[in-house]
């Protein structure tokens, strides 16, 4: 509960709530142009050279309206037929949930595509970034992200997952490839790689310049929970995740048996964001047998303590040997942007700090200029993926 608690405040400040008023100063760059996450036929929202932010909505009877972006709220600027207008202080580079404050009302812009983060479908923002040739729609072969729904008794519902199949997958019916599982962070889902993350576009981008292995990709839903008995259900008790029973009883499985798999552990990865890196270095720990690649991105399973870890307790022991360790994982990859905020580098820094005490090898990657969002996150894949299966 910790974890979720300090998730939500992390995510909520960054995003969409805790934030104070601030008007836009008057030197703004008149550049605007309409961004890549504006709704087709809108105008609005616009970015400019600075990366400022411009939004617009006709609201005639409201009071007041603000642009809530990055824990700041932006008060906007009414004309005399009740259309707003305002922008943003300039925002660093990359992917940026944000919403619109109406009277106190908290609500996505009507002008922006919608994505799924912060627990709920909202807007977002694209500031455009110097290295975004890396994930950008490109004349190359395109593989194919296909939504495949499957019932799961150990949740007893029906689940979905998007996996992502190379070009020429379908054509080259002979040929089997290797399986990334990649999962989104905290209040997110599915949905999360393959739109805000582009993690097609990067796979497809990587393996047309051969400087990655053509692979599948695996996006499934982290929130997996035992069903609960509504006679004896506590109100106030989280619900037991088994999302590790159902990647290892249940996904992998299915997706050997509908994809054409090279089914064993050297051509199998696992990787996450934020709570999915933590999921995910628990689930690789627990099954090695199943995995060989490892690639956390901005967390680890020692979040939120910044302390010295102490690995005769730390996940069971199980970073003890680690001569052992080595020999079973033949990538253990960790990335992190350097304006992340607390206490994600002194979490990941403590990890590293033991993973250099134990001897055990590993890659780490800093994304320069990001924080605790996508564009970093999408660097870390564009880098983790390039070293995959190799």
């Amino acid at each position: 509960m910790k974890y979720q608690s300090l998730a939500v405040s992390l995510l909520f400040m960054a995003t969409t709530g805790v934030s104070w008023a601030q008007t836009t100063p008057t030197t703004v760059v008149e550049d605007f142009k309409i961004s890549v996450t504006t709704q087709q036929g809108k105008q609005y929202p616009q970015v400019n050279s600075e990366g400022r932010v411009r939004v617009q909505i006709a609201a005639a009877e409201a009071s007041k309206v603000q642009l809530d972006l990055g824990g700041v709220k932006y008060d906007l600027t009414k004309d005399a037929k009740g259309v707003w207008t305002g922008e943003s202080a300039p925002q660093d580079e990359g992917f940026h949930y944000y919403q619109l404050n109406i009277d106190g009302a908290s609500v996505p812009d009507p002008g922006s595509l919608y994505f799924y983060g912060a627990g709920r479908l909202g807007s977002g923002i694209e500031i455009p970034a110097t290295d975004q040739d890396f994930f950008a729609l490109k004349d190359v072969p395109h593989g194919l992200v296909s939504e495949n729904i499957y019932f799961s008794k150990l949740t007893n519902s029906f689940r979905r997952c998007f996996v992502y199949t190379p070009a020429n997958y379908n054509e080259n019916t002979k040929t089997r490839y290797p399986v990334l599982y990649l999962q989104h962070g905290s209040f997110e889902d599915e949905t999360g790689w393959a739109v805000q993350g582009k993690a097609n576009l990067i796979l497809d981008n990587l393996i047309a310049s051969k400087k990655a292995t053509p692979m599948i990709v695996v996006m499934d839903n982290g929130y997996a929970y035992k069903p609960q008995n509504n006679a004896t259900l506590d109100k106030n008790a989280r619900p037991e995740s088994v999302f590790e029973e159902v990647v290892i009883n249940e996904i992998i499985p299915m997706i050997d048996t509908k994809f054409r798999t090279i089914a064993n552990r050297e051509n199998r990865a696992i990787a996450g964001l934020s709570m999915g890196a933590n999921q995910t270095m628990r689930i690789m720990m627990n099954n090695l047998e199943t995995f060989s690649h490892y690639g956390g991105f901005s967390g680890t399973s020692n979040y939120p303590s910044t302390d010295a870890i102490d690995v005769s307790t730390f996940l069971d022991g199980k970073y003890k040997d680690g001569e052992a360790v080595n020999k079973k994982i033949k990538l253990f990859w960790l990335g992190l942007g350097t304006k992340e905020p607390n206490p994600f580098p002194g979490s990941i820094g403590a990890f590293r700090a033991m993973l250099d005490q134990q001897k055990i090898k590993y890659q780490y990657y800093e994304s320069v200029g990001t924080a605790h969002e996508w564009l970093t996150w999408r660097r870390c894949l564009n880098q983790f993926a390039s070293n995959l299966f190799k």
